[in-house]
Order: C-alpha cells, then sequence, then structure tokens
C-alpha cells in the first residue's frame, strides 16, 4: 500500500513525496485512516516504527480547513520531554511546508513572553510539555475550550516521569466532545486506566506486541566486577572493539554518573557529548544536534533520550547502566536498528545488576545472550592502594599539628624530644614495638641522669630550643 491510498490531502502526499518515503509503515497504514474518520485511537507498537507521522500526517490533512483564534489552539500535542516535542514540530515544519499553519511548542527552559507572543497571533498546533502547559493555563494565557484534536504520544513515559495526574488535569480542560489520539509502547494498568476514562469507543492499533524489541537489533550483555572503574574500562574497550560502530548513545541510569562517564570518556580521547534533564535547554539542544550531524560519533544520555528521538543511523547503543524498569531497556535500544536497519545494544552487567536482567528477560521474552570479553590490563588506579597507604602512616603524620595545641598560659603542653618523628633505624623493627616517646621535663623538674645522657649524645639539632633547656641537670642524690 501507498500513501495516496490512505486518504491524505495532495498537499500532504507531496509533502511526503519530496521527502522520498513511499510506502507506509505498519502503525501509519492502520491508524491515520481512523484518525481522518475523526474517531479515537489508541495506538501500540514498538519505538521506531514511525508513530509520530501516523498522528502529524492526518492532521495536517484535517488542518486544512479552520482557523485559529488567540490563546485557543485548535489541536493539542501532549510529549513527556522538550526533545520529543522539539522533535514533533520538526515534522510539522517539514511535512506542512506547504501550508500556512500556525505550530507553536511550549515547554521549559524558554522565556514565557516569548511564549505568549506566540499564543496571542493564535496557533493551529500547540505541542508542549505537562508542566509548561499547565503554568500557562493558570497564568491565564491559554484557554484549552477550542482544542478540537488532543494527541497524548508516549503515555508509558509519562507514567515513568509522574506526569498522569497533570494528564488528567489537562483532559479536563478540553472540550468532551473532542478526538483524542493515544499512543504508547506498553500497556501497563494505569495506562489501561486513563484509556477507559478519556477515549471514547476507540479504534485499538496495535502493530507488534507490548514490549516486545526489535528483531533488527542484536543484543547481548558482557559481565564485569563489582568495582564502578570495572565498568568504564570495559565500556572503553567495547568502543574500540566495535565493529562497524559509525555512533552510539551510551546510557546511565542517573544524572550524576552521566557526567561521570562524559569526562571520562574525554579523558581517554573520545570525541563525546552529554545529554541529561538538569541540562539548560541550549546545551541539551547543542548536543542533540552534533550528535545528529555526525560531529559528536558518542552521546552519554540519560532516560531522556531514550523515547522517540529520532536518530535514524545510531549504530549502536550500550547500556552502561542496566536500566531498573525492564521497559526502558526496550526503548533505550530501540534506538538502534531503526527503519530496517541493523543494530547492536549491548548491556555492561555487573553483580548488582542480575535482578534487572531477569526482569528483562522476562519482559521481552527471550534471554539476552553473553558476550565473552576479557578485560584489558587495568588503566585507571584504584583508590583502595591510596586509603591502605593512609591508614599505615603513623599517627603523627596523619595529626601534625595535634601536639602543637597549648594550654591556657601559653606553654607547650606536651613538646616531643629530639628524635621522636623519626622512623626506626632497625630493618626488622616491629610498629607494635615501638617505644613511646618521653615526654619533655617541665622546667623546675629534674630529668633521670641516663635519660639526659641520652638525649644529650643524640646528634639532633637543637637550635630551635631554649639555651637553659640544653643545660645537663644532674639528678638529686
Amino acid at each position: 500500500m501507498s500513501f495516496s491510498n490512505l486518504g491524505l490531502s495532495d498537499k500532504v502526499l507531496a509533502a511526503v513525496a519530496a521527502t522520498g518515503y513511499t510506502t507506509p509503515t505498519p502503525i501509519q497504514e492502520k491508524a491515520i485512516p481512523h484518525v481522518l474518520a475523526r474517531r479515537d485511537v489508541l495506538g501500540i507498537a514498538q519505538t521506531g516504527t514511525g508513530k509520530t507521522a501516523a498522528f502529524v500526517l492526518p492532521m495536517l490533512t484535517l488542518l486544512e480547513k479552520g482557523r485559529a483564534r488567540a490563546r485557543m489552539p485548535r489541536t493539542l500535542i501532549l510529549e513527556p520531554t522538550r526533545e520529543l516535542a522539539a522533535q514533533v514540530k520538526e515534522n510539522f515544519d517539514k511535512y506542512g511546508a506547504g501550508q500556512k499553519l500556525n505550530v507553536a511548542l511550549l515547554i521549559g527552559g524558554v522565556s514565557f513572553g516569548d511564549q505568549d507572543t506566540k499564543l496571542m497571533r493564535g496557533v493551529d498546533v500547540l505541542i508542549a510539555t505537562p508542566g509548561r502547559l499547565l503554568d500557562h493555563t493558570e497564568r491565564g494565557g491559554l484557554l484549552l475550550t477550542g482544542v478540537e484534536l488532543l494527541v497524548i504520544d508516549e503515555a508509558d513515559r509519562m507514567l515513568d516521569m509522574g506526569f498522569i495526574p497533570d494528564i488528567e488535569r489537562i483532559c479536563k480542560l478540553v472540550p468532551f466532545t473532542r478526538q483524542t489520539l493515544f499512543f504508547t509502547a506498553t500497556m501497563p494498568s494505569e495506562i489501561r486506566r486513563i484509556t477507559e476514562t478519556f477515549l471514547h469507543n476507540p479504534e485499538k492499533v496495535e502493530v507488534s506486541k507490548p514490549a516486545s524489541t526489535a528483531t533488527t537489533v542484536t543484543q547481548s550483555q558482557v559481565g564485569v566486577g563489582r568495582e564502578p572503574h570495572e565498568k568504564r574500562e570495559m565500556l572503553r574497550q567495547l568502543l574500540r572493539d566495535a565493529k562497524d560502530l559509525k555512533n552510539a548513545i551510551i546510557f546511565c541510569n542517573r544524572k550524576r554518573d552521566v557526567a561521570v562517564v562524559y569526562k571520562s570518556l574525554q579523558k581517554h580521547g573520545f570525541s563525546v557529548g552529554a545529554l541529561h534533564g538538569d541540562m539548560d535547554q541550549s546545551a541539551r539542544t547543542a548536543s542533540l544536534d552534533q550528535f545528529r550531524k555526525g560531529e559528536l560519533p558518542l552521546l552519554v544520555a540519560s532516560d531522556v533520550a531514550a523515547r522517540g528521538l529520532d536518530i535514524p543511523e545510531v549504530s549502536h547503543v550500550f547500556n552502561f547502566d542496566v536500566p531498573h524498569h525492564p521497559d526502558d531497556y526496550v526503548h533505550r535500544i530501540g534506538r538502534t536498528g531503526r527503519a530496517g536497519r541493523l543494530g547492536t545494544a549491548i548491556s555492561i552487567v555487573s553483580p548488582a545488576d542480575q535482578k534487572s536482567v531477569a526482569a528483562i528477560e522476562k519482559l521481552i521474552g527471550q534471554p539476552i545472550a553473553r558476550a565473552d570479553v576479557t578485560p584489558v590490563a587495568s588503566t585507571e588506579a584504584s583508590p583502595a592502594p591510596a586509603r591502605e597507604q593512609q591508614a599505615e602512616r603513623a599517627p603523627e603524620e596523619r595529626k601534625p599539628r595535634r601536639d602543637s595545641q597549648r594550654t591556657r598560659g601559653g606553654r607547650n603542653k606536651s613538646r616531643k624530644p629530639e628524635g621522636a618523628d623519626r622512623k626506626p633505624q632497625t630493618a626488622d623493627r616491629k610498629p607494635q614495638a615501638a617505644e613511646k616517646p618521653a615526654q619533655a621535663p617541665s622546667i623546675g623538674r629534674a630529668m633521670p641522669a641516663a635519660a639526659a645522657r641520652e638525649q644529650h649524645a643524640e646528634p639532633a639539632d637543637h637550635s630551635h630550643l631554649p639555651a637553659f633547656l640544653l643545660r645537663p641537670i644532674r639528678a638529686r642524690g
């Protein structure tokens, strides 16, 4: 089947032909006719199957008639992350080049004033993240009573990020008679509840079973030890030894781990960028653009890059950390092997990751093959020897100022005799057998003659002592 058989307008078909696409994907083939028929749609498909075009193309056809009003968008698309929202806008810019549609983007990290200006001009398509959208509605600068079509994209990611309460609030702000398109890759029970509440007799379009992985992706796992530096060494070895590596996304579970791995790869000469939720929007956009253009072959990222990003030619995905949620694994490795291309996904597994791997294998219904990779010699110094060396240092080396504390009268309370800080001269002398340093005598107190002779005979530098302390002291008879 071709796009011309789906009922799209001539302008949209011309835009699709200009991009070089001739055959719709299964989700596009099944969903587009229902969207054009004004039916609610529940679309379930694995990532990388063309879900975005499945709602963008029919929306462009439907929006050819009608006109937008100030502060009242005609259609609303909700996305979980800024990157996904910006990507959807790029699709409208690409396929809607021949139409005079106003498309606005409401995301964090951008001035409210600029966004308000766009809303005042009237918006045909409003693409937003839930938090920023609600900020505008609460300020009174946005009315959702004119929304004719609502799209909730990557719904399972919305659930993971805690946006479901926001989604419920937004659904109550739009008209009851709206058309709703709901797209997700997995169907947890909470997502099923939402669909039953806010969709009206939807057409269910399912092109793959929930949580399945693409057959074009070769999956494997590599075992490492418990130490964090072992993962970093294995990652560098896998990057150097990888065959046909064009570019790669390296996923970490935590934002701080993204920074650690990014700096480690930079230190060892790799050309790499970083992407996580705490970065400002300009830095996130710059890193993603450089990766898309091939200026940076490696991108270390959190799960903000795991959903829906359209980078069709990613050759490798590395799970530096095994994801805690099995669904995230499906989305991560879905960044490679897209649009019929072959891809490779490798997970670095420590002993603490075994339970997570077992949960992933249960979800996807197949084992992840184990690859035998012999670790190279360690290039990162372990911090253990430094701790052991510090533990072996003498107490006076660790705390050099303790013996310089003074009494209230200003005198040195525990001045050490000459040679107390010297290391034993005898090689086989044991530390536990060391003699306790003798205290220097107080002024006016006699010192035993033997000790005086021993101190006087020691070849030490007494230049820093007062002269009266250097005079021999005779024992009283």
